[in-house]
């Protein structure tokens, strides 16, 4: 990290309250190694009816430089994040899934990627040849057939969008976040297609993914992919077609 930098993480929550505590207080320990005071953890409780909220503050009060945004209606993740972008102070802008399924340790290795690659963006990828994955084989199939997909209508220069695990210079996202209009299925998408009309330069990084969710089809179901799909679409349309994106 270079002096006089400061990095935000946000950790989008929805329903996490069983374990938020610990892990808000796994992934402060990991960073305070690295990045002494130079970071602060953003936990947005995107609507949850669980006990999310109260956990998240409860880990706020324990560590320093912890802060909570919580409202009532569910947004999806994108909102979350955007939400949490607004309440950034950080130079630098990390996105961390709450569950960690992708260890918070991970972000050195990012940030290495950004700096060795003059990135202003770096993302990590599960299509990495260097990643090490325990991750059910029907969403290694759905994630590869959505990459082809993105190709083919994004000339993305990238082999994964969907890892929730990224790192963002904060003037990207300060330029791109007030067009974006996916708040859950292809927000992802949505950033980085502009990011790349833009001209920002994207890297990937290889990530270990310890996938933890027991149920089969994990949080992914037929109407997801569905909805993802019209997202993507919409994102095409409003690129190719309506010029929603011009003037960022």
């Amino acid at each position: 990290m270079k002096n006089g930098t400061m990095l935000s993480v946000i950790m989008p929550s929805f329903n996490e309250g069983a374990h938020i505590r610990k892990n808000v207080a796994e992934t402060w320990e990991t960073l305070e190694k690295v990045w002494s005071d130079s970071f602060e953890i953003i936990i947005v409780d995107d609507g949850s009816s669980d006990n999310t909220h109260a956990e998240a503050l409860a880990a706020s009060r324990a560590h320093p430089r912890v802060k909570v945004v919580h409202y009532k209606a569910n947004r999806g993740k994108g909102g979350a994040l955007k939400e949490g972008f607004m309440n950034a102070v950080g130079d630098y802008i990390v996105f961390l899934d709450a569950d960690l399924d992708l260890h918070p340790s991970q972000i050195e290795s990012l940030f290495k990627a950004m700096e060795d690659n003059n990135a202003q963006i770096v993302i990590g990828s599960k299509h990495h040849p260097s990643s090490a994955l325990k991750y059910p084989a029907h969403r290694r199939i759905i994630s590869r057939v959505y990459a082809m997909a993105l190709k083919l209508l994004f000339k993305l220069p990238v082999r994964d969008t969907q890892t929730g695990l990224k790192i963002f210079k904060a003037e990207v996202l300060k330029r791109i976040f007030p067009k974006v209009v996916c708040s859950r299925y292809a927000y992802d998408l949505e950033i980085l297609a502009n990011a790349h009309r833009l001209g920002y330069r994207i890297a990937e990084a290889p990530i270990v993914l310890n996938f933890q969710r027991v149920a089969k089809w994990g949080r992914i179901r037929t109407k997801d992919l569905y909805r993802a799909g019209m997202d993507t679409l919409a994102i095409f349309y409003r690129m190719y077609f309506t010029g929603h994106y011009k003037g960022i």
